[in-house]
């Protein structure tokens, strides 16, 4: 995980957590996922400051409304603002139990595109990760729309690494990386291990339906242009399996590597 720019005392990871992540493929958010998640980052913090860029805010509604017997909300935006304190009340919860402190951020789009609030945004998780916390960013979905109906995030973390000068962007996924073909429609595919030109990564992009986040290839290869651009690494990870992070930093997990830095 080298880098050009001046070396920091500890590497900085952003890495994004989809829904199909947290749900561990289920219809609810999976307090043993966020556990494993947990015990990674405190086999981590030693040698790395994380920041999460977590979604997850609708599907944590859908379940407490569904199981509280409510009717479900129509809008998105609403079913966001239900499941967004939950969603955040799971994490400190299971956090609580490994010594872990956390903040919550609440960002859109326009918090990148504005000078002030950029330097703002910037100052305020370099602050918390300075002082020891765990910094979870979302996106604010109340107030806007992007992340929920496009890329699950995945474009918003690329955003994060950027602002904040990552070593590597991390984007979980329910795929082990990117492949010659779907693997779902295409057996013999096969895993890349390394992308070096996006152009070409790019039309090997076959989606499939999903119905538990937005964030198909398409998005992380949107989100990998973005890291382009701020020099930055991304990797796409399989956040399925156990231990996932330490194993793919670790060399132990296949995943798909876009070196930019």
């Amino acid at each position: 995980m080298s880098n050009t720019r001046e070396r920091k005392a500890k590497q900085r990871l952003v890495i994004k957590l989809g829904s199909s992540t947290l749900t561990a493929g289920t219809a609810r958010i999976s307090r043993g996922k966020i556990e494993d998640i947990s015990r990674q980052i405190v086999s981590l913090r030693d040698n790395y400051e994380i920041v999460l860029v977590s979604s997850g805010a609708i599907a944590a509604a859908r379940h407490y409304i569904a199981v509280n017997h409510w009717e479900m909300l129509e809008t998105k935006q609403a079913m966001a603002a239900i499941g967004q304190p939950l969603l955040l009340h799971i994490y400190q919860e299971v956090f609580r139990d490994f010594d872990i402190r956390s903040a919550q951020c609440l960002l859109t789009y326009r918090d990148f595109s504005n000078p002030v609030a950029e330097e703002n945004t910037r100052n305020t998780l370099n602050d918390l990760l300075a002082h020891g916390y765990l910094p979870i960013v979302n996106e604010n979905d109340t107030v806007a729309t992007e992340e929920i109906e496009f890329g699950d995030n995945d474009k918003l973390s690329a955003y994060v690494a950027g602002l904040l000068q990552a070593d590597v962007l991390i984007l979980a996924s329910d795929i082990d990386g990117l492949y010659t073909k779907n693997p779902h429609k295409h057996p013999e595919a096969e895993l890349i291990s390394e992308v070096t030109d996006l152009d070409v990564a790019c039309s090997m992009i076959d989606e499939r339906d999903s119905d538990l986040g937005t964030g198909g290839m398409t998005s992380k290869l949107q989100a990998a242009k973005i890291c382009r651009q701020a020099g930055v690494d991304m990797w796409i990870v399989n956040g399925g399996r156990v231990n996932f992070i330490a194993d793919a930093i670790n060399g132990v997990q296949g995943c798909t590597r876009f070196n930019f830095s």
